[in-house]
């Protein structure tokens, strides 16, 4: 089984953003700094402050929360796919809108939605400021909901990691390093969900531990130690893909790949099922590393990780002797 087969056609779905970016960028003035494409929008408010912001949901891995009436977790992943793709700017997350619909409104079900937005937001240092509940019968079923999240944050011009390949602070001979996923984070789950049979009570639980923040850790990295990180990418749909975003006009080798103690056993079952090809696996999951950074002195920066209990993934360098991303 492929990505397609459950139901996701990847290549539509890049056919769809080509169309629609120049009418998009039709909108754009002059403080639009940077639009579709990057990790988030930059919008700048004056010289020096600027904006970035970011929208996103947590896929078909809401029918996971549904089908186990586990609704207190899913709220974690909503905004961590938001906050982590913003941190990816050198942002800092300012705070979240959520947008919840369903066919019928469930005090019990949403509130408990609410509450794990509300944690979250606490924990990654934004303020969840608003959001919209809409009841729309006919439209989803009773007991069906769906959600969104919208987050902005703010940056100096001086950290702003820029990904235009002229500004870019990524460079050839850098350290890539990856940090670890808490298991599929919030990508791949049409996929996930036909590979689980719906009695296997314990690796859906698995399969819906949610997506990882990592704003307090980096930013707080990037405060104490300026230039320190020069670039990050939120590994989430399109997978291992997402690295060259730091910087398009760069290669990047991965030379070192995460085993079996990089990732939780419940993925290395569902993967097994797969049975996807070696490049597919690599293009529709995490694998295992749910932020990559790069690195002008990898040692110093695993040394600050490992002294905050994480486990660091050496993956490769940055290479400018060719285009996109090789993997091994």
């Amino acid at each position: 089984m492929n990505y397609q087969e459950a139901g996701v056609d990847v290549a539509l779905g890049d056919r769809f953003i080509d169309r629609i970016k120049a009418r998009i960028a039709e909108t754009y003035d002059a403080r639009t700094l940077a639009g579709v494409g990057g990790f988030a929008a930059i919008y700048a408010m004056d010289e020096d402050r600027l904006l970035a912001a970011g929208t996103d949901g947590v896929g078909t891995k809401v029918k996971l929360a549904q089908q186990l009436g586990i609704h207190d977790t899913i709220g974690q992943d909503l905004v961590a796919m938001c906050v982590n793709d913003v941190l990816c700017t050198g942002a800092r997350p300012l705070f979240f809108l959520d947008y919840l619909a369903t066919g019928k409104l469930d005090l019990e079900v949403h509130g408990a939605l609410v509450d794990g937005i509300a944690r979250a937001c606490k924990a990654a240092g934004c303020a969840l400021i608003g959001g919209e509940t809409a009841e729309m019968p006919g439209v989803y079923a009773e007991g069906v909901y769906d959600l969104a999240g919208f987050c902005v944050g703010e940056m100096r011009r001086s950290d702003w990691l820029e990904s235009a390949p002229e500004r870019s602070r990524v460079a050839p001979g850098q350290t890539l390093l990856g940090l670890t996923s808490s298991g599929f984070h919030s990508n791949g789950y049409s996929l996930v969900r036909r590979l689980i049979e719906t009695h296997e009570t314990d690796l859906l639980k698995a399969a819906l531990t949610p997506t990882r923040l990592y704003v307090k850790l980096i930013r707080g990295l990037m405060d104490a130690h300026p230039g320190l990180i020069t670039g990050l990418a939120h590994i989430t749909g399109g997978g291992f893909h997402n690295i060259p975003r730091m910087n398009e006009a760069l290669g990047y080798l991965i030379t070192t790949l995460p085993g079996d103690a990089w990732r939780p056993a419940h993925m290395n079952t569902i993967l097994a099922r797969a049975g996807l090809t070696h490049d597919a696996a690599f293009e529709t999951f995490n694998m295992g590393v749910g932020l990559v950074i790069a690195t002008p002195d990898p040692g110093r920066l695993t040394a600050l990780l490992e002294g905050q209990g994480e486990a660091v993934l050496r993956l490769g360098t940055v290479s400018a002797e060719f285009e996109g991303l090789r993997l091994p």
